[in-house]
């Protein structure tokens, strides 16, 4: 039998989706879950977790269901032989100094390229200079990478404007180092008023903001100019997500929306608009942005085109402590690091 007649006030309006590509998860997402994931099914429930692994709630939802546990600080672990695993923003020297002397086994999840940045302000101290990071306050990300040295050895800059006006320790030679998920664009501007500020300032042999943020600001540039609306898959917390919104302004989008769930979105608010835009940051997984399109297609007759701008093939090795456990071996004892 043919399909029923859809009468003209049925049919839904058309909506044409560009969905940037790449998007959702990066290598160092990707490791710090599957370190939780692994650490769970090599010594079971609980596993305990300082701060949130990634800035996604769904994430971190989806792991306590299998387990974790999150805690804020290391005092609010029991002495019970546990495993405990840092973020991938990273940490302060501090944090694992203090799981060391508590003779705690931990997981450290740092993303890699995080890492690579407090190894380079470590070598900018070694070598006297004194340090500017680029970055936003507060940030975790931030907290681990000044946490690396000395008080006092680091100056955070978070704009042009604090580029200008600052006013560097005398008779040191400086150096910058940069949070890794800024605007490009931003970073690019406020290290052109360092150097100007300060010709002999050295750098990153190269650039510290990490290869999933350049490229999914790069896609989210690629398709702004075409939408009428951009939807950013993020948790309010998440800095790449945030910066992927104010990229997609700045590139031409007239609006641009965070949202963290697809229940989030009330599709009405494109009504009226011929392109949306959908991308997710670093640390939203694929599922969400499946959730959005959902969502829209309870308004829309949709018409999804992928721009891909950038192939990632990226990928982070776990951490021997995992890769080389026993799983038959008994359970940890309290005595156990790594």
């Amino acid at each position: 039998m043919p399909p029923p007649a859809t009468h003209p006030s049925e049919a839904k309006p058309s909506l044409t989706v560009l969905l940037a590509g790449p998007r959702g998860f990066c290598a160092g997402v990707d490791r710090a879950i599957r370190i939780v994931e692994e650490a769970l099914r090599l010594h079971g429930a609980p596993v305990y977790v300082r701060h949130e692994i990634v800035h996604n709630r769904y994430v971190v939802e989806s792991l306590e269901r299998q387990g974790a546990v999150f805690v804020e600080e290391l005092d609010e672990i029991p002495d019970d032989g546990r495993p405990v695993v840092f973020s991938a923003h990273g940490v302060p020297k501090s944090v694992p100094a203090e799981a060391a002397r508590r003779r705690l086994f931990y997981l450290d999840a740092t993303c890699p390229l995080v890492g690579k940045v407090h190894r380079e302000a470590e070598r900018h101290f070694a070598a006297g200079r004194h340090i500017l990071l680029i970055g936003h306050a507060g940030h975790p990300e931030v907290i681990g990478t000044m946490g690396q040295l000395p008080p006092g050895a680091v100056t955070l800059v978070e704009d042009a404007a604090q580029a200008r006006r600052l006013r560097a320790p005398e008779g040191r030679p400086l150096a910058y180092i940069t949070q890794t998920t800024l605007s490009v664009d931003d970073t690019a501007e406020i290290v052109a008023a360092l150097r100007t500020r300060f010709p002999s300032i050295a750098g990153p042999a190269k650039e510290d903001i990490c290869y999933a943020t350049t490229n999914r600001q790069a896609a989210v540039k690629a398709i702004a100019p075409r939408c009428d609306l951009l939807v950013v898959v993020g948790a309010p917390n998440s800095s790449n997500s945030l910066r992927l919104r104010e990229v997609a302004e700045r590139a031409g989008c007239p609006r641009a929306i965070l949202v963290q769930r697809g229940a989030e979105l009330d599709p009405a608010v494109a009504e009226g608009c011929a392109t949306v835009g959908v991308t997710a940051g670093a640390s939203a997984p694929e599922a969400l942005v499946e959730e959005v399109l959902a969502r829209l297609r309870t308004r829309f007759d949709l018409c999804v085109e992928e721009v891909v701008v950038r192939e990632e093939r990226v990928a982070f090795k776990l951490p021997a402590a995992l890769t080389e456990a026993d799983p038959a071996a008994p359970p940890l004892a309290a005595a156990t690091t790594p």
